[in-house]
């Protein structure tokens, strides 16, 4: 009688566990900073080009120094 009783308790017991409620999901990531993603955009391609002239006149007179 005892192992039918234990039985018994033991396959309705687990029923409570698996009717037990979901977890909550987990909370979500703060939004990213709204900065905007083009601010300054043309300064940079102003200084890029400055830059890319800079370069190319440095290499060009090394290049007609070593002829």
């Amino acid at each position: 009688m005892n192992k039918l009783l234990t039985i018994f308790v033991v396959l309705f017991g687990i029923q409570g566990i698996f009717a037990a409620d979901p977890a909550p999901p987990p909370p979500t990531p703060p939004p990213p900073p709204g900065l905007p993603i083009d601010g300054g955009i043309v300064v940079l391609f102003v200084m890029a080009i400055i830059f890319g002239y800079y370069l190319s006149n440095k290499y060009l007179s090394i290049k007609k120094g070593s002829l």
